[in-house]
């Protein structure tokens, strides 16, 4: 889908659009050339993203393609909502600098730190009684936890503790493990985002990759 005018999903600053445009032109195909913005995960509570330069005609049907003077930015179908408002903006800290994206929202009100959610939906219970019954009495032999953070549009937030925060397994644990009992039990549910500070874990396997 094309957007325009004033009805534009994000905003670009004037001094992002001219460094882009500078990375553009050391393409191969520079007229070709779009800025991608996709929503990569979840770090620490917050979103992750990536930004990179891709041909605009691989955009499907369902993707937000706009225009900002000469450029052209590609956002794709799943993350235009997490996306609307933000303002792409260019950061010149010399430790720091460089292509960010500002008023991103958290995922999850109670991920970001706000007022817990309301789990005593029909569907957060099932959850909870999966995680109870199921999940954690698997994982305590590891000394792992998983607990109910925020159920919302289909997905459930999970913040992992003990063993699993910073085990270098911990996505394998979810993605083979919890979900598909979380999925097999609550046809509600189609995603488990993990919104674990695995960064500040006993063992931390990565550092926060937030930008």
């Amino acid at each position: 889908m094309t957007i325009a005018g004033s009805t534009s999903l994000l905003a670009v600053t004037d001094e992002a659009i001219q460094k882009i445009l500078g990375f553009r032109e050391q393409a191969p195909t520079p007229e070709r050339q779009a800025m991608w913005i996709e929503i990569t995960g979840i770090s620490g509570g917050e979103w992750t993203y990536n930004l990179s330069l891709r041909p605009a005609d691989e955009a499907e049907p369902d993707d937000a393609v706009e225009t900002h003077g000469e450029l052209t930015i590609v956002v794709p179908e799943p993350d235009v909502e997490k996306l609307r408002g933000v303002t792409v903006e260019w950061s010149g800290d010399p430790f720091a600098g460089g292509l960010r994206l500002a008023g991103l929202a958290s995922p999850s009100p109670a991920v970001g730190g706000g007022a817990p959610a309301d789990l005593s939906g029909d569907v957060a219970q099932q959850v909870l009684q999966v995680l109870e019954q199921q999940v954690n009495p698997a994982i305590a032999a590891h000394g792992g936890r998983a607990d109910l953070v925020a159920v919302e549009e289909g997905a459930a937030y999970l913040r992992l503790s003990g063993g699993c925060q910073g085990c270098g397994m911990a996505t394998v644990t979810l993605g083979q493990g919890i979900e598909v009992q979380i999925k097999e039990n609550v046809p509600e549910i189609h995603q488990v985002v993990d919104v674990t500070d695995h960064a500040s874990g006993t063992n931390p396997y990565f550092e926060s990759a937030k930008k």
